[in-house]
């Protein structure tokens, strides 16, 4: 199978005949990123005899959004599942996850959604990485696949607070630990609340509670989700147990220290999670590299924020400026034969890559 190098190419070849085309494209047609993206999706689909729905997010592309949440996992994603699991077989499912996480209420509504239609065993693939919320998602499946560059990440909560500086983001843990440490410290030197007091006015009424139960809740989230499906096999007792100890280790932000933290294949393996290598099966690999190498040259050469599609090319997607498309199949068609909208402007394509292509094409021009 081809590599991303190799793939970009077969992509630029496109771009460069869309623009020479003296027929006008049809501008509510597929895209070439679209034609590339499919076409690799659809082959791993063909190989792994599952249906692919692809889940992922344009958080690394080191590009400007107006609200960062148009990144994460969110309750409005269920509308992008609705369309991509429209038309699929029900049964095995193949989902490639990429992104950085979110809300972890719309990650359980997301995965509880997917059973309820009917998709079971579900096989959680990561590419790349998937974290925070995202690693729920990857948890609450029957195994996950991952490569060893791969990375999940911890699950324990995160609180934004408000303060005189702005908005600041901190582990529920670590709100925890340090009101505790100003009880301490204000009880054997009153003289130290003045220190204290900037930051405890940030505490919002019942934040120490919400810390808690969020604790708790992404705790007992994942024990269900792998007692129920990862370790199904098993003695219910051990599974729970078994589970638990899991949870509880992603949950630990004192071990982890970090909520970026890589944890990667052995980490997992070594924990009990059941986890699978993608280098152990070389042809698989080249597949799900390559379909994810069409993935993510749509990520970064358009201005997509979030990509839901399925193999079949039924996609809904969350463009740069929030407007949010669905495609209705190969071709751009939705069922029917109704035209819908692309997935979103392209940027040009790239230049030739050395003096002699450059001097040829413009030859060409003139």
């Amino acid at each position: 199978m081809p590599t991303w190098g190799t793939i970009n190419n077969e992509l630029q070849v496109l771009l460069l005949e869309q623009q020479r085309s003296p027929d006008q494209a049809d501008p509510l047609g597929a895209s070439p990123y679209d034609r590339i993206r499919r076409k690799y999706s659809a082959a791993l689909a063909a190989y792994s005899g599952r249906p692919v729905i692809v889940y992922a997010s344009g958080w690394l592309e080191f590009r400007p959004v107006p609200d960062p949440r148009m990144l994460q996992v969110s309750t409005g994603d269920l509308m992008g599942f609705m369309e991509a699991v429209h038309g699929l077989d029900r049964g095995p499912l193949d989902l490639m996850l990429h992104s950085p996480g979110g809300d972890a209420d719309a990650a359980k509504a997301i995965m509880s959604y997917l059973r309820d239609s009917g998709f079971e065993p579900i096989r959680a693939i990561v590419p790349i990485s998937a974290m925070s919320a995202a690693t729920m998602m990857a948890l609450s499946c029957d195994e996950i696949l991952m490569g060893r560059h791969s990375q999940l990440g911890p699950v324990d909560p995160q609180f934004t607070l408000t303060t005189p500086d702005g908005p600041r983001t901190a582990p529920a843990q670590a709100i925890l630990d340090q009101f505790e440490a100003a009880k301490t410290e204000c009880a054997s030197n009153p003289a130290a609340l003045a220190a204290w007091l900037p930051i405890l006015r940030s505490y919002l009424p019942g934040l120490l509670n919400q810390c808690q139960t969020a604790q708790e809740a992404a705790e007992e989230t994942v024990t269900a989700a792998m007692t129920k499906y990862m370790f199904k096999d098993i003695d219910p007792d051990e599974a729970k147990a078994k589970a638990g100890e899991i949870a509880a280790w992603f949950n630990d932000h004192k071990m982890h220290r970090s909520h970026g933290r890589p944890l990667r294949f052995d980490d997992l393996s070594a924990r009990g999670v059941r986890v699978s290598l993608l280098e152990a099966d070389g042809a698989l690999q080249d597949h799900v590299l390559s379909a994810w190498h069409g993935v993510e040259l749509s990520l970064s050469g358009v201005n997509v924020n979030k990509l839901i599609e399925n193999h079949l090319g039924k996609a809904w997607i969350l463009s740069g400026g929030g407007l949010q498309i669905t495609i209705g199949g190969p071709g751009g068609q939705a069922p029917g034969g109704a035209q819908v909208p692309p997935s979103a402007p392209q940027r040009p394509p790239l230049p030739p890559a050395n003096r002699a292509q450059r001097r040829a094409q413009g030859r060409g021009r003139r």
